[in-house]
């Protein structure tokens, strides 16, 4: 009597297992790897990796197009309810076949194995991971992570510094408190 009710709950117990598995692996970010995407993974095959979502594609319009400050194709993932996931963009443009160039991370759910996601602060990412180099622009910083092949861009405001400035800012600089503005995945 027993044994006839524990194989049903073994299968209930084993499937679960499973599905929840998959389901953190579908949030996985490894270096070369968001999810279901790799290095491999080319732009026409997103309609079926995606199949349950919904993509929106900005495409450029190339060298004969009109528009000249859109130099890249974007592909948008948005999930049921309209939650934006990750932006696309491909290696060439208007290309089907072209593999990504990179991800960008939209939604707080996907995490590196040290458990980085879109919502740590500086002294997370620090401890987790090797930064190689800090860059500075008009109005952020960008964390160059060779070990994930990724880059994290902080804002000016989160760094105490004005919206436009020049200054070099060096890791040491940065408060263990500042939040991430971007989180690119480099697929090169």
């Amino acid at each position: 009597m027993i044994k006839k009710n524990i194989l049903p709950l073994l299968l209930i117990a084993f499937s679960l297992l499973i599905v929840s598995c998959s389901n953190s692996n579908k949030f996985k970010i490894e270096k070369g790897k968001v999810g279901a995407l790799t290095t491999k993974t080319t732009i026409q095959e997103l309609n079926t990796i995606f199949k349950n979502d919904s993509i929106v594609s900005n495409l450029s319009e190339g060298a004969q197009g009109e528009n000249y400050f859109q130099e890249d194709d974007e592909y948008f993932i948005y999930e049921k309810g309209g939650k934006l996931l990750l932006k696309i963009m491909p290696k060439e443009q208007l290309d089907s076949t072209s593999t990504i160039k990179s991800v960008e991370i939209h939604d707080v759910r996907f995490k590196t194995e040290s458990g980085i996601t879109l919502n740590s602060s500086f002294s997370e990412i620090n401890a987790n991971n090797n930064i190689n180099r800090v860059e500075s622009t008009l109005r952020s910083a960008t964390l160059f992570l060779d070990n994930l092949n990724t880059t994290i861009t902080i804002d000016n405001e989160e760094l105490g510094l004005k919206e436009f400035n020049t200054q070099k800012v060096s890791k040491e600089q940065i408060p263990d408190l500042a939040k991430m503005k971007s989180f690119v995945v480099w697929f090169n």
